[in-house]
């Protein structure tokens, strides 16, 4: 169960293709090989309604957010946060030109005996897999 999310700040559409930036995430998300490809989810939510630093209109963000089952190392999470911000901060380094422009990332374990979940997508991968 990774769940990838981004809230943005909506002074950033048209400066962020938030599509492609979540196909990056996915991309660098499995390619750490510690996640099923039937659990992964990256989405990207836009904020209409936002006050950031000194209220500048210019002033804009992107909060990230992977909840993550346990069951990984601290060096594996660690790395795959490494992983996801570097991904992210190539991604959107014209942004980091300006200085109105925040970037936060955090992990977070789901606890198992509080997260209930149905998947009918992990059945159909792992027959296509073989």
């Amino acid at each position: 169960m990774p769940h990838f999310t981004m809230e943005y700040s909506a002074n950033l559409d048209g400066a962020v293709d938030f599509a492609a930036l979540c196909a990056a995430v996915h991309g660098t998300i499995m390619g750490t090989g510690l996640f099923e490809l039937g659990a992964v989810r990256v989405r990207a939510i836009r904020c209409d309604a936002y006050a950031v630093a000194d209220l500048l209109p210019e002033n804009g963000f992107i909060d990230m957010s992977f909840r993550i089952g346990k069951g990984r190392s601290a060096e594996e999470k660690r790395h795959t946060g490494e992983a996801i911000f570097a991904t992210v901060n190539q991604f959107l380094a014209p942004l980091f030109e300006t200085p109105h422009f925040a970037l936060t990332l955090e992990i977070r374990e789901i606890d198992p005996d509080l997260s209930w979940k149905k998947n009918a997508i992990h059945p159909r991968l792992r027959r296509k897999a073989g």
